[in-house]
């Protein structure tokens, strides 16, 4: 009798040493005046892709490397449309000295329609006093209607060839624009977050040359329940901690708050299972050192108490 009631105290007192060393394990509750929240940094990603077709025969991608806007990322083989644009351009400066060639003999041919037009009105003139024979007048009206036919055929040249150069024109312009786009530059200042194409390799349109991201541009998502949110407002202060930097707290402050109410997502671990219900908090991070990446998951406190000071330690609620 005295074996069993022994046993069952004994087994009493490791369940109990049990119980409060787990409760001893625990972290501490949050501090009143914040709230926590977690998530993944995240970054406005810009996927670069070509315009043209055209072999790689320069890169200046490096993943990691800091781009300045307007630098050079990669550069096209565009000889084919070089030498098309050579040869358009050739083609409208041909097209100009024919122009020109046109119009001074549209000139002539002006000239000698206005001296054929005096002299056909003088020998009408002339024929009703029978100084002029009526054969001599048919040969002046015959030389007038020549020359206002050549006036009328240089002008449908003229118009035929200012076309033509207006085409070329079109064509130049067009090749130019070709070549440009075989250059392709940075439209920010960026950090390389990937490349997907090297030196040798046929670049098409639609095909991901680079992925940019702006590091001093960094947000991250956190979801609150919707009976604290009320305390949460704009410019709150944030700290940030990740997993790559766990000594380390980062800035950041609240820059948006959702205004309507969501289900809470599937990859958010809240501290209580029964919050359904949450408003989704957007965080501005400062990463002027460009520590934190696109992905890092990341534990986050708001300090939404201007009264309460940040505690040396933030633990994350149970």
């Amino acid at each position: 009798m005295k074996s069993w009631m022994l046993t069952i105290l004994v087994a009493g007192v490791i369940a109990a040493g049990s119980y409060f060393f787990y409760i001893g394990t625990l972290p501490p509750d949050l501090e009143p005046g914040f709230l926590y929240g977690n998530g993944h940094v995240e970054g406005t990603e810009v996927k670069i892709s070509a315009e043209v077709t055209g072999r790689v025969i320069t890169s200046n991608l490096v993943e990691g490397q800091t781009v300045a806007k307007g630098s050079l990322l990669v550069e096209l083989d565009a000889s084919d449309a070089r030498a098309q644009l050579a040869t358009a351009e050739s083609e409208v400066k041909a097209l100009q000295f024919q122009m020109e060639r046109i119009r001074e003999q549209l000139a002539t041919s002006d000239d000698m329609l206005k001296t054929a037009d005096r002299e056909l009105t003088r020998h009408q003139a002339l024929r009703k006093t029978g100084v002029v024979t009526e054969q001599r007048l048919d040969q002046i009206a015959t030389a007038r209607r020549e020359n206002l036919g050549q006036v009328r055929s240089l002008r449908v040249q003229l118009e035929e060839t200012g076309a033509h150069i207006e085409r070329a024109r079109n064509q130049a312009a067009y090749l130019r624009i070709q070549v440009d786009k075989a250059r392709i530059y940075a439209p920010l200042d960026a950090t390389v977050l990937s490349k997907g194409i090297e030196v040798g390799e046929l670049a098409s349109p639609g095909r991901n040359i680079a992925v940019l991201v702006d590091l001093n541009d960094l947000e991250l998502k956190v979801y609150l329940p919707e009976a604290v949110i009320g305390n949460v407002k704009l410019n709150d202060p944030v700290r940030v901690r990740v997993n790559a930097f766990p000594d380390r707290y980062f800035d950041a402050r609240v820059k948006r708050v959702d205004q309507r109410a969501q289900f809470t997502p599937r990859d958010i671990n809240m501290p209580e299972e029964r919050v359904r219900m949450v408003f989704g908090v957007v965080l501005a991070l400062a990463n002027s050192d460009g520590h934190l990446k696109p992905g890092m998951p990341a534990d986050t406190w708001i300090r939404w108490d201007a009264n309460r000071e940040w505690p040396t330690t933030m633990v994350v609620p149970r």
